[in-house]
């Protein structure tokens, strides 16, 4: 194994002025996970259970903030949505509290990423019809975050323009971990200012590490879970394959913005399926899937005790006592 579970930097990050995008792209940030895995991370913190993506692991400020620090450079407040669920409200509102303000989506129950990903789509198709939105988790490390959003706004612009499609970032893996997702690219459909566009071939999520050894090898890249797509083909891949859940978040437009919304949004979860987008939707595949892949950056999904301690040695922050 090596030392950081993460996609390394190949050469130092140059550290490139964003401009705030000003037409129609809008950010969901996905804070809705229970963080289990790291909870005896966060107890030793803070004396209780939040999760994760409300505490301080790297730095002073929690993952969640770390993360709208990032997207803020790109999109602003007004047009990010954070989806939480209800249960969270103590953590959000104290993380929230004299910043920017978002806006807060809080689903009753926890259905599944399918679910936290859509039920904002449609709530941002309901306020701008014609958004791109690009999809970011709030448990990320990212250490170059200047040069990533610059790869961000490239493939947003990119969506723009491929009008049906889904551009998901793939980081070039640093060993066969069978806990991420994995993408094998094939021809080239298109370019950015970083590089190819490549139509994905196969995706795979979480396969069994007899598989993952052999998308390693093959050159596969593992999926970052950050995608950009027109809000329309976000909605569309809802439609053909959750047509169940889709229904539901269809009817629910109707009483967003009014003194219903609430009831609604109970109704919807109450006879929503749990799904996840990833097994649901990326393998699927029903709408056309590219890939742009990430390089000379240091990422990582931070789900595990591991992968924390092995990304603040990266750093250099001693990290005995994740574990210990």
């Amino acid at each position: 194994m090596s030392e950081l579970m993460c996609a390394p930097a190949t050469s130092p990050a140059s550290m490139v002025s964003l401009t705030p995008d000003k037409g129609n792209l809008w950010a969901i940030v996905l804070a809705g996970g229970e963080g289990t895995r790291l909870r005896s991370v966060t107890r030793r913190l803070y004396g209780d259970n939040r999760p994760k993506q409300y505490a301080a692991l790297i730095g002073a400020r929690s993952l969640l903030l770390q993360t709208l620090d990032r997207i803020g450079a790109l999109i602003p407040p007004e047009r990010t949505v954070v989806v939480t669920l209800a249960s969270h409200a103590p953590y959000v509102e104290a993380e929230l509290r004299g910043t920017a303000r978002p806006h807060v989506l809080a689903q009753p129950c926890d259905r599944g990423t399918a679910a936290g990903v859509l039920l904002p789509a449609h709530w941002i198709r309901n306020q701008d019809a014609d958004a791109t939105v690009v999809v970011f988790p709030s448990d990320h490390f990212v250490l170059e975050e200047a040069a990533f959003m610059c790869h961000v706004a490239d493939i947003a612009r990119a969506a723009r323009q491929r009008l049906d499609e889904m551009i998901l970032l793939g980081a070039r893996p640093t060993e066969p971990e069978a806990e991420y997702g994995w993408i094998e690219p094939g021809e080239t459909v298109g370019r950015t200012a970083r590089g190819p566009l490549h139509r994905i071939r196969l995706f795979r999520e979480k396969p069994s590490a007899a598989e993952a050894a052999l998308l390693f090898h093959a050159g596969c890249l593992w999926n970052m879970f950050v995608f950009a797509a027109p809000v329309s083909a976000l909605v569309e891949a809802g439609r053909a394959c959750l047509p169940q859940l889709h229904g539901l978040f269809v009817r629910l437009e109707s009483f967003l913005g009014t003194p219903h919304e609430p009831w609604a949004l109970r109704q919807a979860y109450a006879l929503a399926p749990a799904t996840d987008f990833s097994r649901s939707i990326l393998e699927a595949r029903s709408v056309p899937l590219t890939v742009s892949k990430v390089s000379g950056l240091t990422w990582c999904d931070l789900g595990t005790p591991l992968r924390l301690a092995r990304a603040l040695r990266s750093i250099g922050i001693p990290a005995g006592w994740v574990a210990s």
